[in-house]
Parts: structure tokens; C-alpha cells; sequence
């Protein structure tokens, strides 16, 4: 009985602490393009990546400047969300595929 209270409990916070994480945590690696107060731009090979900043953004290891070598972590966020593509049912008659 005792066992079977402890697998439980600790398979709660194991999953707890799984939603508690927050979104999965990314990053790219590059050369610094461009620094403006809000956005950053890297290179990753052939590809141009501007990466949003803000105040919350820290900045460790040195001056982030134009030709420095950085790693960014970032995490995805929605800002918006459209859904298309639904449509409604149409409702059917009253007695429409109904046997009498």
C-alpha cells in the first residue's frame, strides 16, 4: 500500500513539473548581422535570422556588436491565432431523412 502511494505521488509531480516546464527552449548559433534596441540579426548559413530583444533579454560573456560569435536561446510564442478552413454544418429540415 505504502509503494503504491509513493508511485503515485511521485508520478504526480513528475507530471506536474512536465507542464510547469513551459514551452521547449531553442538556439541558434552565428554571427551577429545587425543589433537594434528590439531585434537582432544572425546569420545562420545562408539564412538571415532576426530574433526579437527586449528588456527581459540578458546578455552575457561580452558587448553584443555587429561580427561577434553568439548562441541565442529563444522560445517560440504565438502572438495571434487564425483558424480557417471550418465551415459550418448546415442544419437539416425538420423531417428531412426521416422515415414516417
Amino acid at each position: 500500500m505504502k509503494r503504491a502511494a509513493v508511485f503515485v505521488a511521485s508520478m504526480a509531480f513528475l507530471c506536474a513539473s512536465a507542464f510547469a516546464a513551459g514551452p521547449k527552449q531553442y538556439q541558434v548559433t552565428g554571427p551577429v548581422l545587425e543589433v537594434k534596441d528590439d531585434v537582432v540579426v544572425i546569420q545562420k548559413g545562408k539564412e538571415k535570422w532576426e530574433i526579437a530583444l527586449d528588456k527581459a533579454t540578458k546578455v552575457t560573456g561580452g558587448d553584443l556588436k555587429v561580427g561577434s560569435k553568439v548562441t541565442v536561446y529563444y522560445h517560440m510564442k504565438a502572438s495571434s491565432i487564425e483558424v480557417k478552413g471550418e465551415k459550418e454544418k448546415p442544419e437539416s429540415k425538420k423531417g428531412e431523412g426521416k422515415n414516417p
